[in-house]
């Protein structure tokens, strides 16, 4: 794909052999692996959603923020918590950071926390520039092989398939909702609002 940097050569090729040509789509028309028995899916920039009874909970999601920080997304848990893949090479994540900032701040007295993960980018600089540029306020964890997004999301769940992804958890720390493309402001309302109104 021409949006990956050539530096992507240096992530090692057992983990890519293992999944991460999940994350091989920085475009809302690549193909990419999907969860469970469905092989390969079109990454058509769909948004899914399940019902409250059928969602499943996310597995283990911590790490190292890009601020050199640790974060555990379980920690989160009693607030919506909205999860963006990115990375500061792919143009539909520079295209979705405004409205993301822009939600991310006047959803947070909601009970709203947003967390990133930043993958694919080899070395932390380009990405705090990004976060920087973009005046995204909350924490990314730094994922560069991809290693919590192979492993962060149960077997035929709604997993992240494309860069950028967005996972959304209701407040116990289940799988809400998912989207396969870059999402504007009004996007990412109509997934976030029907999760803040449940009780």
């Amino acid at each position: 794909m021409g949006y990956f940097r050539d530096s992507r050569a240096a992530v090692p090729t057992a983990l890519i052999a293992a999944g991460v040509f999940l994350l091989a789509s920085c475009d809302d028309g690549g193909k990419s692996g999907g969860g469970g028995s469905t092989n390969f899916v079109a990454g058509n920039g769909g948004i899914s959603t399940v019902p409250r009874s059928e969602r499943q909970p996310a597995h283990e999601l911590k790490g190292e923020t890009l601020g050199r920080k640790q974060l555990d997304v379980a920690d989160l848990k009693g607030k919506v918590v909205v999860m963006n893949v990115w990375g500061s090479w792919c143009p539909p994540c520079r295209a979705e950071a405004p409205s993301f900032a822009k939600v991310a701040e006047e959803t947070k007295a909601k009970g709203v926390e947003f967390v990133g993960i930043n993958t694919r980018d080899t070395q932390r600089s380009p990405a705090i520039a990004f976060e920087n540029d973009y005046g995204l306020k909350y924490p990314s964890l730094y994922d560069p092989i991809g290693k919590l997004i192979i492993n962060g999301f149960p077997k035929g769940s709604l997993n992240p398939q494309t860069i950028p992804s967005t996972i959304i958890l209701d407040r116990d720390g289940k799988i809400a909702a998912r989207a396969l493309k870059a999402l504007n402001e009004e996007d990412l309302r109509k997934l976030i609002d029907p999760l803040i109104a449940e009780k």
